[in-house]
């Protein structure tokens, strides 16, 4: 047998034993994959932490909405919806419109506490149209209206309001004064003069029963007729 010469052996020891060289570009390629790999997971992670983030700030948010509404909701629910005018004729029982004129209904209901409107006098009655309550003999408001009183035949059938309405003067109310005028026929022109924070739903009868006492020239009752106290309630 042959003998195989000890360089030679040597030579191929370390051709089979020498590790395996890894290219530059292989290395670039991994540095890549795992750059890539750690950028999205951090991209996911974010996205889902500032998702449930969003998602918990909302559920606050509706939360809170919710409270303060329930709360605004219920301090009006507890606000009497109703006031009941007794007068030397009757009583007159009248809805309160809260929703539509907050400021005005609760000034309304801030100057029944106080007692502001026991005995005050009807000054003004102006037949097909309205009865006014309050501290002064000027008409105002219902000045224009009492010559068209006088022409009730000629009054337009494209109504917007309804009778029995109960409103104040569009005045400023920085005295105290408040007066009160309920319709007793349609008034296409209401809004204009009155700010409309009610509706009488009992008592009409007792509302066209003061409407049809003798007044003077000047629309003024010649016997007095007031109201004698206001009575506040939830319901009726």
């Amino acid at each position: 047998m042959a003998r195989i010469k000890p360089q030679a052996l040597l030579q191929q020891s370390k051709k089979k034993k020498g590790p395996a060289r890894i290219s530059v570009i292989t290395i670039i390629l991994y540095s890549l994959i795992v750059v890539v790999t750690v950028f999205f997971l951090y991209a996911t992670y974010r996205h889902w932490s500032q998702r449930s983030r969003t998602q918990i700030e909302y559920r606050q948010s509706v939360f809170k909405g919710d409270t303060d509404n329930s709360f605004v909701d219920s301090k009006k629910s507890d606000l009497p919806g109703y006031a009941i005018l007794d007068t030397a004729k009757g009583s007159i029982t009248v809805e309160l419109f809260k929703d539509n004129f907050p400021e005005v209904v609760d000034q309304f209901l801030d100057l029944c506490h106080k007692g502001h409107f026991n005995g005050m006098l009807f000054r003004h009655v102006i037949k097909h149209y309205v009865i006014q309550a309050g501290d002064s003999d000027k008409l105002e408001a219902a000045e224009d209206w009492t010559l068209k009183g006088k022409h009730y035949s000629q009054l337009d059938t494209s109504l917007k309001h309804e009778a029995f309405m109960l409103g104040t003067s569009k005045k400023k109310r920085d005295n105290g004064a408040f007066e009160l005028f309920i319709t007793t026929a349609p008034i296409p022109d209401l809004n204009e003069k009155l700010i409309v924070f009610g509706k009488v739903v009992k008592g009409e009868d007792i509302v066209q029963e003061i409407e049809e006492v003798d007044t003077d020239e000047h629309y003024r009752p010649k016997s007095s007729i007031a109201i004698r106290s206001v009575t506040l309630k939830q319901s009726v």
